[in-house]
């Protein structure tokens, strides 16, 4: 499985996106996500036809329902508008990685890329590559350390350690990844894929530690609490890792994998 929150935490440009430029009228409306809401949001589109910001209010409603066909509808159309805006290209970008279609995904990136090649999108760009295997990743990464390694060092050096993760290569995952959190120790993603990378190298200890760190700079970690579960559970440590995941889910209670591991454990415990 992708570990697709990665995308979104470089991509998490969704609503509200120009509230800055709408009118006091526009401001009024503030919506949640059924149906009622939708039909509401297209409503007010009717009286504002031109408000970008409410498309992208419909946009939003339409992804957090699921109808990711319907929200990419409405991109496509506001596109047809402004085919030259490498900002809906890549809300467009995001609606297809979400809906599992990376190859879409891509082809939005590079056309936003094309557009405006914004630091934010060629890491993005390069995070996709690196989790299908391919090494335009490394090329991204490297163009990032050539163009401004002060500001995206830090992703170009995550880009490496994520594309030698899903190629099996954990020693040349951890140095890109060492090289990463020596730029910044709060980049989270960075701690959960060494730990992964020394997790595949069965150095379930050293992960232990790598991970306690990072749930401990930011302890609403979901994803570092998960791999500890996974880590408790190769030392045999059952207690150590249901409570792990029960603190995975305490942050995430969608986290299909964590619930999945917890009723497991805790089946196999009531049956002694």
């Amino acid at each position: 499985m992708m570990r697709c929150k990665i995308f979104y935490y470089f991509l998490f440009f969704l609503l509200p996106l120009v509230s800055c430029k709408s009118s006091d009228k526009e401001r009024e409306h503030h919506f949640s996500t059924d149906p009622n809401s939708i039909q509401s949001i297209k409503n007010a589109i009717k009286e504002n036809p031109d408000s970008l910001m409410l498309k992208e209010n419909l946009i939003e409603a339409y992804r957090n329902a699921g109808y990711y066909d319907s929200a990419i509808s409405v991109a496509n159309q506001e596109l047809q508008k402004d085919s030259g805006s490498a900002y809906l290209w890549n809300i467009k970008a995001s609606l297809y990685f979400e809906n599992d279609d990376t190859l879409n995904a891509i082809k939005c990136l590079q056309h936003a890329i094309n557009i405006y090649p914004l630091p934010d999108y060629l890491v993005a760009l390069g995070t996709v590559y690196a989790e299908i295997k391919n090494k335009k990743s490394l090329a991204i990464a490297d163009e990032l350390l050539r163009s401004n390694k002060t500001k995206s060092g830090k992703d170009a050096y995550f880009i490496k350690g994520l594309y030698y993760n899903y190629v099996n290569q954990p020693q040349k995952a951890i140095l890109n990844l060492d090289s990463c959190l020596h730029l910044d120790f709060t980049y989270m993603y960075a701690y959960r894929e060494k730990a992964i990378a020394l997790y595949s190298e069965m150095k379930y200890e050293e992960a232990i530690k790598v991970l306690k760190r990072a749930v401990t700079i930011q302890n609403n970690f979901d994803e570092g609490y998960y791999w500890l579960g996974k880590c408790y559970e190769k030392l045999n440590k059952k207690d150590e890792a249901i409570e792990s995941y029960q603190n995975a889910l305490l942050y995430d209670k969608n986290y299909t994998e964590a619930r999945e591991a917890l009723e497991r454990l805790e089946g196999n415990k009531n049956k002694k």
